[in-house]
Formats: C-alpha cells, sequence, structure tokens
C-alpha cells in the first residue's frame, strides 16, 4: 500500500482447504482469479504466488486495478508480492486512475511500446530505474524504505 510515498509490501491473505484428492486448494479472497494447489503448505504457498503473479497479469491486460489486500484474520497464512510486483502494481494502478495508456507512457518516455509491456509485466525483471523513471511521468514518486 502506500504510505505517504513510500510502497510498503503487499500481503495476500491466503486460504487453504484440504481438497477432496488430499492435496490444498488455494484462494485468495482478494483476487478471486487466483486459483492453485500444493502437495503440502510449502508447496501450496509457492504455486500461490505464481498463481497471484497470473491473476495480476490477466487485471494488467484488462485495464482493471488490482485490489489491494485485505487485513488478514488471525492466524491466517499470506503470499507476499516480491518488491518488484509490488512497484508495478502500482504503477499500473496509477496509469489506470489517470487515465494514461501504454502508447501514452512509451510517448512520455520515449521508448518504445515493447519496452512499456516489460514494465507492465510481473515476471519481468524490469530495472528500478525504469520504473521509477515511469511513476516521473505520472507526477509521482517511488520511494522505498526498510522496515
Amino acid at each position: 500500500m502506500l504510505f505517504g510515498e513510500s510502497i510498503i509490501m503487499l500481503s495476500y491473505p491466503v486460504n487453504l482447504e484440504l481438497d477432496t484428492n488430499n492435496s490444498l486448494l488455494v484462494t485468495f479472497p482478494d483476487i478471486p482469479e487466483a486459483i492453485t494447489a500444493g502437495d503440502d503448505e510449502g508447496e501450496a504457498l509457492l504455486n500461490g504466488l505464481d498463481a497471484l503473479e497470473t491473476a495480476i497479469e490477466m487485471y494488467f491486460d484488462d485495464k482493471r486495478e488490482v485490489p489491494m489486500p485485505s487485513k488478514p484474520k488471525k492466524g491466517q497464512l499470506v503470499v507476499n508480492l516480491p518488491a518488484l510486483t509490488v512497484a508495478k502494481v502500482f504503477l499500473a494502478n496509477e496509469m489506470i486512475r489517470q487515465g494514461v495508456r501504454k502508447s501514452e507512457l512509451a510517448r512520455r518516455l520515449n521508448v518504445h511500446m515493447p519496452q512499456v509491456d516489460r514494465l507492465l509485466d510481473p515476471r519481468h525483471s524490469s530495472k528500478l530505474e525504469a520504473i521509477e523513471a515511469a511513476f516521473l511521468s505520472l507526477g509521482k514518486r517511488l520511494n522505498i524504505s526498510i522496515a
């Protein structure tokens, strides 16, 4: 979430339910499109991160804001998005709020469309400087803090 102008980690509450074949069904209350399974808790959470990133890609493709995580219930497990993915979620959400399309962002950054596509790909290892430049082109600053 944005705290002042700093980005803090996005931790999505996860539901793990024993499935009929003794695997764990993984769902996210805040991102219903993210569904997966795992043979044990560790695998379920790892697969949960992959499902979450896949769902985020769908939100990006559909030009829909990615919902922010709700507060986990006492004892509820969470899946933390990597910091780079968090920055991309906030970038995509800000573009939607401002009505800035990818082509307009490319124009503002003076780059080609494939570079903007990679910038909004949760699985691509974009350079932090590129994300920072994108935020600046939207009139925002990217601040990083360690807690």
